[in-house]
């Protein structure tokens, strides 16, 4: 078994079966980095680049981490020391990369179609960690992984994804792969902040935090996108902390527990108060550890296909 297309770059049309596979093999993979000795050697002799063209802590960190797990030889890339000051194309950085022989490119750049568009300029396998307001699909991935090891099955599962649906690829992703396993997924935020005909996509949508709250098992919180201009959507942080702002005292209005997740970095109080965000419900930093062994799957299942 194995996945059906050489390359990861979206959830939206990924079959079922390729997701299904992806989550179970994580879980192989967290129980290695459960161990001592958390690194085996399964694409030791593979060479992998991660070329990213916006800025990333958590989603860098997580994929090289990953890489150095299953023992790859790992080369990472910034474009803010790179050729690309001096203007050259992503093509032209790409083609030259792969010059050296590398087997796999792990991409996030600030336009979408970028990891599509890579994949008709090199052999390489092409992984999407980011593109534009378009796809993250192994945030996608491990939020659907963390809520399966929680809850048991994704099918019935009912799912909102709340704040700045607009710019997210993450709701996007999100959207996509929950449907695809048969959850119910709603979205939550400022009319400004959610998508035109986003009902098309088969989800419901609430302008009011407390409407949806008794309705749900699990709240996707995304964090408000300061650098995207998304503070220009609403009168101020402080009012959209009164509005849509999950804190204590809501989930305790809702009458059952919602099960609570981010994928990072939070604004505390803002989006997330900070009791909720460390309370008992919080999957937060289980979704952190969740990230490595999503990727470590997608890694070995692309790096070992013949």
């Amino acid at each position: 078994m194995g996945l059906s297309s050489r390359h990861l770059l979206g959830l939206q049309n990924l079959p079922k079966d390729d997701i299904q596979l992806i989550l179970d093999t994580a879980v192989s993979f967290k129980e290695i980095l459960n161990r001592p000795i958390k690194k085996v050697p399964t694409l030791q002799g593979k060479t992998i680049v991660n070329l990213f063209f916006e800025n990333s802590t958590r989603t860098r960190t997580s994929f090289e981490l990953a890489e150095r797990r299953l023992s790859a030889d790992v080369l990472n890339f910034a474009a803010a020391a790179s050729s690309v000051t001096k203007g050259e194309t992503l093509k032209d950085t790409a083609r030259n990369i792969e010059a050296m022989k590398i087997d796999m490119v792990v991409i996030r750049h600030n336009a979408a179609g970028s990891a599509h568009f890579l994949t008709h300029v090199v052999q390489a396998n092409v992984i999407n960690a980011g593109d534009g307001q378009h796809e993250h699909p192994t945030q996608g991935l491990l939020d659907m992984y963390s809520l399966r090891e929680k809850f048991g099955e994704l099918a019935g599962l009912r799912v909102c994804i709340i704040g700045d649906i607009l710019h997210s690829r993450v709701a996007r992703s999100n959207i996509y792969g929950l449907q695809t396993m048969g959850a119910e997924v709603s979205v939550c935020g400022p009319a400004t902040l959610i998508p035109k005909e986003i009902e098309k996509l088969g989800v419901k949508v609430y302008h009011h935090i407390d409407d949806v709250l008794p309705n749900i098992d699990a709240l996707n919180v995304l964090r408000i996108q300061l650098e995207r201009e998304a503070g220009g959507f609403f009168p101020s942080l402080r009012e959209y902390h009164r509005f849509f702002g999950v804190t204590e005292e809501r989930l305790k209005r809702a009458g059952k527990p919602v099960t609570i997740l981010h994928p990072g970095p939070i604004n505390r109080d803002v989006e997330l108060s900070a009791d909720v965000a460390d309370g008992p419900h919080s999957l937060i930093l289980e979704q952190v550890l969740n990230g490595v062994a999503i990727r470590m799957a997608v890694l070995y299942l692309l790096g070992t296909q013949q």
